[in-house]
Formats: structure tokens, C-alpha cells, sequence
């Protein structure tokens, strides 16, 4: 509870806040917080893309409206992000910079003074070049500032009750691609359509990686053996090959984030 006084501290200090907004973890409780300190002041900005699942979108929307927060939506085209399709390795980097421009333009258009973000200590690890288009925008991250971890930010937000506390990590569907593969709206609905699968039959932390014409599928080690029960397992292989690929591997290490930055260790 001391750093959740740290961060009402901090966030007043700001008078009023823009925050970038996913309904994610840390975003959902970073909202939170800021809006019971600065009311109105407080408002959220979340863009839409074909990188943002349709899921994600409404359950920000839905927050928003539980919660009485003035909330804009971005409608972003992928092909106005210069060089996103290509899929380079700082793709988080120009997307980020696109992105966090049009926020802070929302921002002002909304005479409000500060953008913030929900990345926290965590973040400053592995291969992050987002990292550096938040900093050369002057985002303000609170989390950091408050020295908040990802388990602080899912203690807390369980501590307000919010729903999301326990919510399985979901990062941006074009991290789902290896270097290199280009980036398409239809690749991207056909992982879309295939984590929305598996949500559905009961696995949570997951993630549906693309290389090429395969979908590498990564779930905790734990569901490997509810995986390969043959009714799961076959379900799972012809509906993955009704979206569009041509193949469906399970990843033996199993659910981890960031695996595509393992080839630029």
C-alpha cells in the first residue's frame, strides 16, 4: 500500500493524464488510480488497429464506460506506419513512435498536459526497443517511477478488485511474427481467430507464432497433456489449417514472453 500512495502522489503531481490505454494489466490499473486521483483530468487513449484484437478493444471500451472515463479511440491503418509491414527488428520501436505521436496529438487536442504508459520494471528487461520511442517522446512511466514490479501491479490491482488482476499477458498480434515475416491483416486475423480457439477451450497464457506457413503454438508447460489429447489436438490441427496454415507445431519449451528476440541473442 506505500507504493500505492506513492503513485497517487506521483500521478497528482501531473495534474492531468492521458493514459495509453489496452485494457491490459497495467494499463487497466494505471487508469484506475489515475482517475480516482485526478477525476476528470484523467482520461484514456486507446488505438485500434488490425494489430489490436477486437477482444482487447471491447473490453477497454467496457471498462471505460463501467468506470465513467472519458476514453478516445484511435483508428490507425497498418500501412500508414512506414516500414511496420517489413517486420524489422526494432518494428516495436517505429510502431511505438507512430502510435505514442498520434496519443500525445489526442492529448493536447484535449488540453490535457502528460501521456503515461503502464510499463514497469519488468519491461526494462530483454530486448525492449519500444522502450526507446516511449523515452525520445517523454512519455512518463509512473510504474517505473514508483518502482513497481509486474507482480506489484497484479497485487494491487487484486487488492482494488479489478478483474484484470489475474488477466494472462497479451502483447500487440505483430509480436507473433519472426523477424523478417511480413506483416499482413490477414496473418494477422489468422492468429487472431487461433488464440480466440484456444481461449476458448480453456487455455489461457498463450501465444500463436508465425513462421511462414506454420503456426508454432506456445502454452504452459502444465496444458501439454490436456494439448494432445487426440480430440483437442485434432480439433485444434483443422481449424488452425481452415484460417490458412499449413502447419501446427506445439513449442516443447512451452509459454514464454519475447520468444522471437531468442534468434538476436
Amino acid at each position: 500500500m506505500d507504493k500505492l500512495k506513492d503513485l497517487q502522489q506521483f500521478l497528482s503531481s501531473l495534474g492531468s493524464v492521458a493514459v495509453a490505454f489496452s485494457g491490459g494489466v497495467d494499463s487497466t490499473l494505471l487508469l484506475k488510480v489515475a482517475h480516482d486521483v485526478l477525476g476528470d483530468k484523467a482520461i484514456a487513449v486507446t488505438v485500434s488497429a488490425s494489430f489490436t484484437a477486437r477482444r482487447e478493444m471491447n473490453e477497454a471500451e467496457n471498462f471505460c464506460a463501467d468506470n465513467h472515463i472519458h476514453h478516445i479511440k484511435i483508428h490507425v491503418n497498418m500501412a500508414e506506419i512506414e516500414g511496420f509491414n517489413l517486420n524489422p527488428p526494432n518494428r516495436c520501436y517505429i510502431c511505438k513512435r507512430a502510435l505514442f505521436t498520434r496519443i500525445i496529438n489526442a492529448a493536447r487536442e484535449n488540453g490535457v498536459s502528460n501521456v503515461i504508459d503502464g510499463s514497469n520494471l519488468d519491461d526494462l528487461g530483454d530486448y525492449r526497443p519500444g522502450m526507446k520511442a516511449l523515452n525520445e517522446l517523454e512519455i512518463v512511466n509512473p510504474f517505473i517511477h514508483c518502482k513497481f514490479t509486474k507482480e506489484d501491479v497484479r497485487n494491487l490491482s487484486r487488492e482494488l478488485n479489478l478483474m484484470t488482476w489475474d488477466k494472462p499477458s497479451f502483447a500487440c498480434l505483430a509480436s507473433r511474427f519472426v523477424y523478417g515475416e511480413m506483416i499482413t491483416a490477414e496473418k494477422l486475423r489468422m492468429v487472431e481467430r487461433s488464440e480466440e480457439l484456444l481461449m476458448s477451450m480453456g487455455f489461457r497464457q498463450i501465444r500463436v507464432r508465425v513462421h511462414g506457413d506454420v503456426a508454432r503454438i506456445e502454452i504452459l508447460p502444465e496444458d501439454f497433456t490436456r494439448m494432445i489429447q487426440n480430440e483437442t489436438r485434432e480439433k485444434i490441427y483443422e481449424a488452425l489449417k481452415s484460417y490458412g496454415f499449413k502447419y501446427v507445431a506445439l513449442d516443447m519449451k512451452g509459454y514464454r514472453s519475447g520468444s522471437m528476440n531468442e534468434v538476436l541473442l
